[in-house]
């Protein structure tokens, strides 16, 4: 794996105090050093890996909880099979201290299998564990559900997610690297289902690039941001910014906090680029130029440009959205797609 640049690093910061509102402006990744080093939960792992493990296992709720299991051959990877029509890991549910009782079992494998909880909301399965192992978003106004990522040395496949993330380092250590949304086609993604975790990967193997194979991933290396976060540490991960996470340790804990800067009733942009696919991409090549002309001027232009001219009663769908308009245009469009 080749070094990208070096990330920008903030430090001496408490949780409460956290500039989240400057890093969500400037859309740039930052390490946080030190931010969660007070956690009871990083406390305990600094002790010993039986330490974390067995803090953990205090919170157990009696709720089996999802993770994904793949044999030693896959090594550490949730990724596809070699055609790409499935996954190379299965899911399986267990109560949360049985995971953890595989995975200390396998600690000194050399060629340990798979075990990875991924994104466990902790309210629901850890009831009791933000007490003493919370960033203080909701103190500055941030209403981000707190989530859990356990594993051994799990590889996270270069992937991108739509909410800005505040994603903190509890056990062991992470590599993270970055790379802007402008890159998306230099990192050549893969299909957009199935997906590892739900969200479409890159089909880069980052430790063995095959430039003859992917050559456009020069490219993106050109661009890669890279941290090394030891426990206690943050990343701040920018909405739709690429990242590639390795964990180094036998044993790793994340918790992340993602949430979204824009009104709640607006909806995820999502839908609207699969919808974009199904209605506009395969249409002849004159008719996705005049769409693309007429996207920008509505969608991706300045919000006030389409109906500056008109009346304000006379916007309509023009004007900024409101909650009410939010919602009547939800109900305009099911009833479209519903025909």
């Amino acid at each position: 794996m080749l070094d990208g640049i070096a990330m920008r690093t903030l430090e001496g910061l408490a949780p409460g105090a956290l500039p989240l509102e400057a890093l969500v402006a400037a859309g740039e990744p930052v390490i946080l050093r030190g931010i969660a080093c007070d956690w009871a939960l990083v406390q305990a792992g600094l002790r010993s890996t039986q330490a974390a493990l067995g803090y953990l296992r205090g919170f157990e709720a009696g709720v089996p909880v999802p993770y994904s299991f793949g044999g030693p051959e896959i090594e550490g990877r949730p990724f596809y099979n070699k055609d790409f029509t499935r996954l190379n890991v299965e899911v399986r549910r267990g109560l949360l201290t049985q995971v953890l009782d595989e995975i200390e079992a396998t600690l000194e494998a050399p060629r340990p299998p798979t075990y990875y909880v991924a994104s466990l909301l902790i309210d629901r399965a850890l009831p009791g564990f933000a007490q003493h192992n919370d960033a203080g978003l909701a103190g500055q106004g941030i209403d981000a559900s707190a989530s859990i990522w356990i594993g051994n040395r799990v590889t996270a496949s270069c992937h991108f997610d739509t909410p800005d993330n505040l994603a903190c380092c509890a056990v062991g250590r992470r590599r993270f690297t970055l790379f802007p949304p402008e890159q998306i086609d230099n990192l050549y993604p893969g299909p957009l289902e199935p997906a590892p975790g739900g969200q479409v990967v890159s089909v880069v193997d980052f430790d063995r690039p095959d430039f003859s194979v992917h050559p456009r991933f020069r490219d993106a290396l050109a661009s890669a941001q890279t941290a090394e976060l030891e426990p206690g540490d943050a990343i701040f991960i920018p909405s739709l910014w690429w990242h590639h996470v390795r964990s180094l340790a036998p044993f790793n804990v994340l918790v992340n906090y993602w949430w979204r800067s824009s009104p709640a009733f607006l909806s995820s942009p999502l839908p609207a680029l699969h919808h974009a696919m199904w209605a506009v991409r395969d249409l002849p090549a004159r008719e996705k130029q005049a769409w693309a002309t007429i996207f920008e001027y509505y969608v991706f232009g300045p919000g006030e440009r389409a109906g500056h001219h008109l009346p304000d009663a006379a916007r309509g769908d023009l004007a900024p959205f409101d909650e009410p308009q939010a919602r009547r245009m939800r109900a305009q469009l099911l009833a479209r797609l519903n025909r």
